[in-house]
């Protein structure tokens, strides 16, 4: 019968190096908190029961937290004094089963896998097992003592090894599976009778050892899901990391990108066969390319789907939309949220679409701005045509039937309805509606005035 699994991330830390107002597992990295990742793949796990440690910032961590999790339930338990790490986990034995499994991680170390996780968990038979990792250099880390026979004895750290047990390339990562009962037993008799004055997590081993308990061990598949993080530099070096290997997956997919170092993926993308990514793009949220997609430099994509076969020309903005197959976008043109795009449509130059449809064949080329509106099949929109659909207080509709041609530099003043087939004439301001087959337009009447003499500037 698998046991149950409680989860106990530290995050009580300040993070001093990182001279910011914001507590360390605040800090973000791929635009998601550190705390964040580790309770998404936590979330990814199947977990009875998770407790995160807070410390410094606790109400806000507590309120960032609860707003972008608001599906997860989190029992937040106060560190009122930063003790050390075994300290951090004794506050919580009053919220913690004595049944059970716990995995023991921590706040800003936000790579981990929940795959690492699931067979750190898989390798708890005998009540403990311990991620570890063989480095080049593992100077200023723990080191895993094994006796003759390959067992864990101690983890000996830096300050204290011998010169012999400094030759130890397996360092702890700090990350643990143990039985409950074990941590109930252990942690109410750590000592702070050190250098440091803490309580080490670090002497439940040397007690599991005691007790003839056997510790597994398992190595992560990438070494930075071990990383933690102490300051900016760190940070910004697990962040290109982590983009390393989401772009690599995604190459390994089929993908190419013109420099894998020069884009950003700030949630998930998944993408379909022969896609092209050019430089300095950024995808954030959720993101879906279909086949064929060629995205131009310098775009940023956030939640949106994009469908077969499109085009998406450089410095795009593309937010919470959805694009169909065969489509042209851009350049410089702005995607707003619930915008959506059918099959074969074209939205070109500094044109901007928010919350509308625009419907199969139609285009908005140049210069425009499209709000609150439906746009049938096979329109024409004509540079430097808006749709005014704010009167200061409210929001209205504009609706636009199949085949309809919008002259240039046209306002149509919404809550208004072209008709099919309808034209509008070039430099209109359209304020009722059209009907199928009718020409509309709406200007002053042109005055000329012959022999005018410009304005002179003053002499002085």
């Amino acid at each position: 019968m698998k046991k149950s699994l409680s989860v106990i991330i530290l995050a009580a830390g300040k993070g001093t190096r990182m001279q910011s107002a914001k507590p360390k597992v605040l800090q973000t990295l791929a635009s998601k908190t550190l705390l964040g990742h580790v309770l998404e793949t936590c979330h990814n796990l199947t977990v009875d029961n998770t407790v995160v440690v807070y410390g410094f910032g606790g109400d806000q961590v507590q309120s960032v937290i609860s707003n972008h999790y608001a599906d997860m339930s989190i029992t937040w338990v106060e560190q009122t004094e930063q003790l050390g790490t075994g300290h951090a986990v004794k506050v919580t034995l009053n919220e913690l089963p004595k049944e059970g499994q716990s995995l023991i991680l921590y706040g800003d170390v936000p790579l981990v896998s929940a795959q690492t996780l699931a067979n750190l968990q898989a390798a708890n038979t005998d009540g403990m097992s311990m991620l570890t990792l063989t480095v080049d250099n593992p100077f200023g880390l723990g080191r895993i003592k094994r006796d003759a026979g390959g067992n864990i004895e101690a983890i000996v750290e830096q300050k204290d090894a011998s010169a012999t047990e400094q030759q130890i390339t397996e360092i702890n990562s700090g990350i643990y599976c143990v039985d409950n009962a074990l941590l109930h037993k252990y942690l109410p008799k750590l000592s702070n009778d050190n250098a440091q004055n803490e309580y080490y997590l670090t002497d439940i081993v040397k007690m599991a050892v005691a007790d003839g308990i056997t510790i597994a061990a398992i190595e992560p598949d990438y070494d930075f899901e071990i990383e933690g993080v102490n300051n900016r530099q760190q940070l910004a070096s697990l962040e290109r990391s982590w983009q390393a290997k989401l772009v690599a997956d995604l190459q390994e997919a089929g993908v190419q990108f013109a420099d894998p170092k020069r884009v950003d993926i700030r949630g998930t993308l998944s993408a379909g066969q022969d896609v092209f990514v050019d430089v300095n793009v950024v995808f954030e949220g959720d993101c879906v390319l279909g086949d064929n997609v060629y995205i131009e430099a310098g775009c940023v994509i956030k939640n949106a789907q994009i469908g077969n076969a499109c085009h998406i020309k450089s410095h795009c903005v593309i937010d919470q939309a959805q694009v169909g197959a065969g489509v042209d976008v851009g350049p410089f043109a702005h995607l707003r949220p619930d915008t959506v795009l059918s099959d074969n449509t074209k939205v070109g130059n500094f044109v901007e679409i928010k919350k509308s449809v625009i419907g199969h064949g139609s285009k908005v080329n140049h210069l425009s701005y499209i709000g609150d509106a439906t746009i049938g099949a096979d329109v024409n929109i004509g540079a430097g045509t808006i749709t005014c659909n704010y009167d200061g207080v409210n929001k209205y509709q504009t609706t636009i039937g199949d085949n309809v041609f919008v002259g240039s530099n046209s306002s149509l003043v919404a809550p208004v309805t072209l008709h099919d087939t309808a034209t509008i004439a070039a430099g209109s301001v359209i304020t009722k509606d059209v009907d199928t087959n009718a020409l509309a337009f709406g200007r002053a009447r042109q005055v000329q005035k012959e022999g005018y003499q410009r304005p002179q500037k003053k002499q002085k």
